[in-house]
């Protein structure tokens, strides 16, 4: 009886492991306009995901004035850049909530190596990893263009000036396409062209995720 009992505890234990190194945990950046947002709810309904994105998890923890959105303002409001140990603090708090997910999709995180090495330390703490990293490529001109016309009904101001917007992209540019870089190291890095109708790039995203 007691054999039987263990091979069920065997048999958990497997099933437990499997499912969480089975675990599709997808890096999705891309420069400005490049419909990150769009795409990321439409892959976390498709593929059972848990949307992660940074900029809704500041303003969730800010808004609430929880102890780590009370930290991030303490510098914003100061005009310094929020560190990167509160922003991976801020995602490990969300993953806590999220442990039995079929997996995460990382939309605006990382967007530096170190945060990158951040993430990966964090995943393998849980046994988990970055599965894969897509990027949504497209023409700075279009980009331009595209937030430009968004700007228009979104009344965000950085989405109205276009000095603004190519400053994003140089900065995007200098930080974030590092990134590329380390994934490619990996062996994780897959580039998708990002201009098309939202349906079209869907396809073209998931021909990727199916074949992970």
């Amino acid at each position: 009886m007691m054999s039987f009992f263990k091979k069920i505890g065997k048999c958990i234990a497997n099933l437990f492991i499997t499912k969480h190194n089975t675990m599709t945990n997808i890096v999705l950046f891309g420069k400005p306009g490049a419909g990150k947002g769009t795409q990321a709810e439409v892959l976390k309904e498709k593929y059972d995901l848990i949307h992660l994105s940074t900029g809704d998890i500041f303003r969730f923890n800010m808004k609430n004035d929880t102890e780590l959105g009370k930290l991030a303002k303490s510098y914003i409001n100061k005009g310094d850049l929020v560190p990167d140990e509160v922003t991976i603090n801020m995602l490990k708090s969300e993953v806590e909530k999220h442990t039995d997910a079929n997996g995460f999709l990382f939309d605006g995180f990382p967007r530096t190596t170190p945060q990158a090495e951040a993430l990966d330390a964090f995943l393998a703490t849980k046994e988990w990893k970055v599965t894969a990293t897509i990027a949504l490529e497209a023409d700075d001109e279009v980009l331009v263009q595209r937030l430009l016309e968004r700007g228009k009904t979104s009344g965000r101001a950085d989405d109205q000036d276009e000095a603004k917007i190519r400053n994003r992209y140089e900065e995007y540019n200098e930080k974030t396409a590092p990134l590329i870089d380390f994934y490619q190291g990996q062996g994780k890095f897959h580039s998708v062209n990002g201009i098309g109708e939202i349906e079209e790039v869907t396809s073209r995203l998931s021909e990727v995720i199916d074949q992970l």
